[in-house]
């Protein structure tokens, strides 16, 4: 535990300052660990990245446990999913209905899953953190930013997006991507999760949006450097709404193009043009972690997969999360983000 030992404060603060916690409650720390076929199947440094953050997980659960004596603090661990958006297993999705707080310490983000809205539904306030690592806690790291700040810009852009009807994004890189928002409610993933089923990430700091189903046509290109593994630029072309290729990216282009396989019609709904986020966490700056990556201020992202857990229409086994740097976004023709 002494490893980790630099973090207690900032775990204090977080409890504390984005979770409310009070006297009385039911805390959890939830993280995801190898599987016994991955020790096998998944390469050495996946595993090692997945077993650093059980530790951490459970290296802060237990400095909580003493940190707030009249809390019930616990430690879930599960089986991990594979993928961002797979349902965990029955047993820990029932277990996740037992507390007031739920932190997400995993690899594979649950956040548009089932039993996480269950769990919302049944009150439970719930931080989710896939990806988090301990540089995220440091005194100049996004989870020390000044949320108050993050609240007022992350609300105000939400509403802009809740008023807009069109949207329109290119970079330098060459994404150049439109869609329809109209009729869709913007969301602001503020990292204070204060009310009785309160969701969000940590560190949190971003403007969200459902884009209507069917409707974004064009090019997104994310480039080397901004997803974890991806070492050339990745080229998503969109059509009515849906993926319909992948060219470039090297391995995770082909894991890609895997996952959507082209040919299987049953499986669309991976491809799913699923939401617009913008940025606005000023100390978020690390590139190839998606979830610190989507925060940085002034980029926006791009999902795929699932929507139906943030206002849209389709369920899918799968959310991705593409961050895009230096972008140019037009909300009704009006430029939003981007030089003038």
């Amino acid at each position: 535990m002494k490893e980790f030992e630099h973090l207690r404060q900032a775990a204090i603060n977080m409890l504390n300052v984005n979770l409310g916690v009070r006297e009385g409650e039911r805390i959890a720390f939830v993280t995801d660990v190898p599987a016994p076929g991955d020790w096998e199947r998944l390469p050495e440094e996946v595993l090692e990245d997945m077993l650093n953050r059980a530790r951490m997980t459970r290296a802060i659960c237990q400095m909580m446990r003493k940190a707030f004596p009249a809390l019930v603090v616990d430690l879930i661990c599960f089986e991990q999913t594979g993928q961002s958006g797979r349902e965990p297993d029955e047993e820990t999705a029932q277990r996740f209905l037992n507390y007031d707080v739920l932190v997400l310490m995993t690899t594979h983000s649950l956040s548009h899953t089932r039993a996480r809205e269950n769990a919302c539904q049944n009150g439970a306030r719930i931080a989710s953190m896939p990806g988090v690592d301990a540089a995220m806690f440091a005194p100049n790291g996004p989870m020390a930013a000044d949320y108050v700040q993050i609240q007022e810009e992350s609300l105000a852009l939400a509403e802009m997006l809740t008023r807009g009807h069109s949207v329109r994004i290119t970079t330098p890189y060459g994404t150049d991507l439109s869609f329809s928002i109209e009729g869709r409610n913007g969301k602001g993933d503020t990292g204070l999760l204060l009310e009785p089923g309160a969701f969000g990430n940590l560190p949190g700091g971003e403007a969200y949006i459902a884009p209507v189903e069917g409707t974004a046509e064009g090019v997104l290109v994310v480039p080397a450097g901004w997803y974890p593994g991806l070492k050339e630029n990745m080229r998503l072309t969109f059509h009515a709404g849906y993926v319909i290729s992948v060219e470039g990216g090297g391995d995770v282009g082909a894991s890609f193009r895997e996952l959507f396989n082209f040919s299987n019609a049953h499986l669309s709904h991976r491809r799913n043009c699923a939401e617009l986020g913008i940025g606005t966490n000023p100390n978020a700056k690390r590139p190839d972690n998606v979830l610190e990556a989507e925060k940085i201020k002034g980029t926006v992202h791009i999902a795929v997969g699932d929507n139906a857990h943030m206002g849209g229409m389709v369920e899918s086994d799968l959310h991705e999360d593409f961050v895009l740097p230096q972008p140019t976004l037009w909300i009704d023709g009006e430029r939003i983000l981007g030089e003038k």
